[in-house]
């Protein structure tokens, strides 16, 4: 095995998809890996592209977005680390509903579709991890659905707040966080405008419960954050 092929089979064995794979097993599908170093701003793949494959992403970060006519678009999911996308379209066989763009230099690795049938028919508890991360990924559409239909904006941006790392006393106290894309990509996910986004913030600091120096949130009281309503 090359130097390239034994540093991707470290990579898959420390992923949660592949992590209970033999060396056997795992070898068979850096077979059918390939690695992808993109430069931020670099195009994954483009709406309508053929999926022959899924993706996932070891470091860096990566946008799902629909593109409109005026050049606008709407952020559907930002991918982290550790996290993959694709995999529905891949069993679906049809092409990309949605452009992949990285969102920083990022590290990704493209597994053939071929490989991952073959390991489905071998294995079933391959296949159950595939399913839950299918599942994990549908709950989420259904949570933004309700997010979009049921919650207000400040609602929508306390939510987005509150669900991501808070370093600190996260009931009482102050907390941290970092947000980790920039502040238009963000708004686009809830579905807002940046303009809304922004005025968002700036009510809640004025409001003295969160306070902003770029992209770090100090959050000066998680639990009034939580009940606040306006």
């Amino acid at each position: 095995m090359s130097a390239a092929s034994s540093k991707t089979q470290a990579i898959l064995s420390h992923l949660p998809l592949f992590n209970t794979m033999t060396d056997e097993e795992l070898a068979r599908i850096v077979q059918r890996t390939r690695e992808l170093n993109l430069a931020r701003g670099a195009i994954v793949f483009q709406k309508g592209d053929p999926s022959n494959g899924f993706y996932l992403v070891v470091h860096g970060q990566v946008k799902l977005a629909l593109p409109s006519a005026n050049g606008s678009e709407k952020v559907v999911e930002i991918i982290n680390a550790g996290q993959s996308f694709g995999e529905a379209v891949m069993f679906m066989e049809k092409p990309y509903p949605v452009y992949a763009q990285a969102l920083n230099d990022s590290l990704l690795l493209h597994i053939a579709k071929a490989a991952v049938f073959e390991e489905i028919g071998r294995d079933a508890g391959f296949c159950r991890k595939m399913l839950a991360g299918l599942s994990l990924r549908l709950h989420g559409l259904v949570q933004d659905v309700e997010a979009y239909t049921l919650r207000s904006s400040t609602q929508r941006l306390i939510g987005y707040l509150l669900q991501n790392d808070l370093h600190g006393e996260a009931e009482n106290g102050p907390a941290t966080l970092s947000l980790p894309a920039g502040k238009a990509v963000i708004a686009s996910r809830l579905n807002l405008t940046p303009e809304t986004f922004s005025r968002i913030l700036h009510n809640l600091s004025s409001e003295g419960l969160i306070s902003v120096d770029g992209r770090n949130v100090t959050v000066s009281d998680v639990a009034a954050l939580r009940v606040y309503d306006r």
